[in-house]
């Protein structure tokens, strides 16, 4: 069946049948990014809310909300550039990291509700805990958590830049990196639990399977797993220093992009299937409804890959992506460049969709980065 559908996939893509199947993504609209006077650029991740409202920061201290159908909501100015991605609570509050030395909490009008501010950039994008607390990195190389209020729950110090964007397993565990080479795992009330060593800074973003098993990339040229006790299951070389955060499929298969090129690989650690056409640097993956991987190319293309190493579906972008590709809870597809926001739609078939259990950075559309939450 996949052949089939990569097949017209295929067709569509050349332009020869538009519309002549069904689960094929097609274009439904985009939105022209560039300002005034002003290049638009961006290394965040959109995020999207319950409501189907899609928001994203620019490098240039704004952060932008967009209605469904693709048309300018509010923008909210910050004090510098914004390189961390949003997170949307369960009550729509807004939440993001800026160079001001900031972090930040925005209504769903994009009203400030209030900052809390850290001794250096916040490039990590957080995650949200059930009960509501916030956890973040800094480039002070501390780790924060915060109260719902914004006021300081607890601190945790490392020995390096804490870029990493944070992930909580479902006992509450929270795993991030550091550039001191080490990747932590925190309790709730901010003591350690473990840290495990390795050979470089770790700047990527954890995934957590189906069994709690813990996957990240080192600069060190490798990906890890681990347990949730902080043992480790394997090492593999992945021949590429990278800062991709891995993303983990239905059947428990671990995708990502290291630098120039993309790899899947088996639960076991064992190479799955390895793609030869050049990937952009640092985009996570996104796992789509039909385990299809969307992918950035370098060269002003979002493709897909079906089961096979070459692509089954190819969109030409203005430029390349600068954000990885989201998936709202309704199947639409998000990616972003340097020119526009572009919204995919597809017939996925009914929810809900056999994607896995972290098929996309931070997770889940509003970017939690936590485990079961929507």
């Amino acid at each position: 069946m996949k052949r089939i559908l990569c097949g017209l996939w295929l067709w569509v893509a050349a332009g020869l049948g538009a519309g002549a199947a069904t689960n094929q993504p097609s274009l439904l609209w985009k939105l022209d990014l560039v300002e005034p006077n002003q290049d638009f650029t961006t290394t965040a991740t959109p995020a999207v809310a319950d409501d189907g409202t899609i928001y994203y920061a620019s490098f240039y201290g704004r952060l932008h909300a967009v209605t469904p159908d693709g048309k300018k909501k509010w923008t909210f100015q910050a004090g510098r550039e914004i390189a961390s991605s949003p997170a949307i609570g369960d009550d729509g509050t807004l939440y993001f990291g800026s160079r001001d030395w900031s972090f930040y909490a925005l209504t769903p009008a994009g009203r400030l509700k209030w900052t809390f501010k850290t001794g250096a950039w916040v490039d990590s994008s957080p995650a949200l805990a059930a009960d509501g607390t916030i956890y973040f990195g800094s480039w002070d190389n501390v780790f924060y958590a915060l109260n719902p209020d914004g006021s300081k729950k607890w601190t945790y110090a490392t020995a390096g830049v804490v870029d990493s964007s944070p992930a909580i397993a479902a006992d509450g565990t929270i795993y991030f990196g550091s550039h001191d080479n080490n990747f932590y795992a925190l309790k709730p009330d901010g003591t350690l639990r473990w840290k495990f060593a390795t050979g470089g800074p770790i700047p990527s973003s954890p995934a957590i399977g189906t069994n709690g098993t813990i996957y990240f990339t080192s600069m060190d040229h490798c990906i890890y797993a681990l347990t949730p006790d902080g043992k480790q299951i394997w090492q593999r070389n992945i021949r590429n220093i990278t800062s991709s955060s891995p993303v983990v499929d239905a059947n428990g298969d671990i995708h990502l992009s290291p630098n120039s090129y993309s790899v899947s690989l088996r639960p076991d650690g064992h190479k799955r299937l390895g793609y030869p056409e050049a990937v952009a640097d640092d985009i996570t993956p996104l796992v789509g409804p039909g385990l299809e991987l969307f992918y950035s190319q370098p060269w002003r293309a979002f493709v897909a890959y079906a089961d096979k190493d070459m692509p089954c579906w190819r969109f030409e972008t203005a430029a390349n992506l600068s954000g990885s590709p989201v998936m709202s809870k309704n199947g639409i597809i998000y990616i972003i460049d340097g020119s526009y926001l572009y919204a995919f739609g597809a017939d996925w078939g009914p929810p809900p969709w056999r994607t896995g259990p972290w098929p996309m950075f931070r997770a889940n559309p509003r970017h939690t980065g936590r485990v079961g939450s929507p």
